[in-house]
């Protein structure tokens, strides 16, 4: 372990200055991944569309947060995941939408057509 004296090392041989911020798990990659997972959870319900849509939008604002810090964010492991996951979810949404539409349609074409009262009986 390194104490506040002693700078830390990044990769072998190369030495950080003592005053860089220590690289730190980026927040938004763990909100990332936990949406993406309860998105893909849930996409089979229609309802991971939204959990997995602001999973997508925060990867985005994380992955720019990151290239932006200079390598002082980590987490991209946690990013890809979650990005993943939430693709997950709403192609597992789009998959039950269009099996609902099919389902509806069939359906649909199956029912009787023509008079839907009883003809008149003289």
């Amino acid at each position: 372990m390194t104490t506040a004296s002693e700078p830390s090392v990044v990769s072998p041989g190369v030495s950080r200055h003592p005053l860089d911020p220590d690289p730190v798990r980026a927040t938004k990659a763990r909100a990332v991944f936990a949406l993406g997972l309860f998105g893909a959870l849930t996409g089979l319900f229609v309802g991971g569309v939204v959990p997995a849509t602001v999973a997508l939008v925060l990867a985005r604002q994380a992955h720019r947060e990151a290239y932006l810090s200079g390598g002082f964010l980590t987490g991209s492991v946690w990013l890809r995941r979650g990005e993943r996951l939430a693709w997950t979810g709403l192609v597992l949404t789009a998959v039950v939408v269009v099996v609902a539409v099919v389902i509806g349609v069939v359906r649909l074409a199956e029912a009787p057509y023509g008079q839907d009262f009883a003809p008149d009986v003289d």
